[in-house]
């Protein structure tokens, strides 16, 4: 996965909209891939990995999901069989749709980098302060994609430090000694020349869906002027309002749930896309790449053709006669910008005439 510096990369979050079913999977690759999508990701872990049996739902997971249900369970429900990892990376690849996932244990790490071979992982923002699983997707040295929902500039930061030393460590054996020790010798500037080309972070607010007051899309900016990395957005509003702004706030990359339909059940449906809606977004967001344009200051051929009438020339006020001296009263500015340009105006105050001018004549 390559993002280029004019170029907004638009990740269509299937996650577990899928519901289990590997029916669903295909159906979303097809939506993502006809709606102009970069990538689809999904979710990529083990619930006996994951949760204990008795960790509790979140509050939206509560409201969105069958209460008599265990945490527990609703994840093991929604896991993807190693079998469907590849059934869905070879229809990803036949759709030219980049196939990407998110890893949520070490052993869905180890398989994505070892049997998928992803070369991009996305990490997760309930991870952001999992020290161990940053330190392994470091040391397998592909490109990263960070969440930072829940987070604070300062976990960030830690978090980019224990990637940079899983990049250090490659895969030399190391204990908590070796982490001291390299950490120490860490700094700022070393941490990111290392991941220079390799992290990009995503500025989100992990709430299903998240209120518009919760948003802070300035962080978007906040982020990028702390580590000067790629920054972009994992948007978990409604409509498409959020991820819009966040493109015209710098976003390198847009991250949006989409579902096939609102009305099904599961945790993430209710703040996720429909189809239709997914496409509208992606449609407007390569209007906004096209608008953002090279940032170079210069004139259209469109706008250079408009020149002659919008912009305006040195003209005689009044009839100015051979010998007699340019002055307010005899010279002025209008239309068509044909003549010389108003730039000139004091240059000429003082001068004599070289010959006779009819009042609206340019001077020349």
């Amino acid at each position: 996965m390559k993002i280029k510096n004019n170029k907004i990369f638009f990740i269509a979050e299937a996650g577990v909209n899928h519901n289990g079913s590997m029916k669903n999977v295909i159906k979303m690759i097809d939506i993502a891939s006809k709606s102009g999508a970069d990538a689809i990701k999904f979710q990529t872990f083990k619930a006996s990995n994951l949760a204990t049996e008795n960790a509790k739902k979140a509050n939206y997971q509560l409201k969105t999901t069958n209460n008599k249900e265990s945490h527990f369970n609703m994840l093991k429900r929604l896991e993807l069989s190693e079998k469907d990892h590849f059934k869905i990376k070879n229809y990803c690849k036949r759709k030219r749709i980049i196939f990407l996932s998110t890893a949520f244990d070490f052993d869905s790490l180890n398989f994505l980098n070892k049997k998928i071979k992803l070369d991009t992982f996305k990490i997760p923002s309930g991870e952001l302060n999992n020290l161990p699983l940053l330190i392994e997707f470091g040391r397998t040295k592909k490109k990263i994609i960070l969440s930072t929902g829940m987070g604070t500039l300062k976990e960030i930061d830690k978090a980019i430090s224990y990637l940079a030393l899983g990049n250090i460590l490659g895969r030399r054996s190391f204990d908590k000694n070796v982490l001291k020790k390299e950490l120490k010798k860490l700094t700022t500037k070393k941490k990111l020349k290392i991941l220079k080309n390799k992290v990009s972070i995503l500025h989100c607010t992990t709430n299903y869906p998240a209120k518009n007051y919760e948003l802070n899309l300035n962080a978007i900016k906040t982020i990028f002027k702390k580590f000067n990395l790629p920054v972009g957005y994992s948007d978990h509003s409604m409509g498409l309002q959020a991820s819009l702004t966040a493109c015209a706030l710098g976003s390198k990359i847009i991250e949006k749930h989409f579902t096939i339909s609102r009305k099904l059940k599961g945790p993430d449906h209710k703040a996720s896309l429909e189809p239709g809606e997914l496409k509208s977004l992606i449609k407007e967001i390569n209007n906004i790449k096209i608008s953002l344009g090279n940032g170079v200051k210069k004139p259209f051929n469109s706008e250079i053709n408009n020149i002659k009438t919008v912009r305006k020339s040195l003209v005689a006020i009044a009839d100015i006669k051979k010998n007699e001296i340019f002055s307010k009263q005899n010279i002025g500015l209008k239309r068509p910008g044909t003549g010389l340009s108003p730039s000139k105006y004091w240059q000429y105050i003082g001068r004599k005439a070289k010959k006779n001018f009819k009042k609206d004549n340019l001077i020349k």
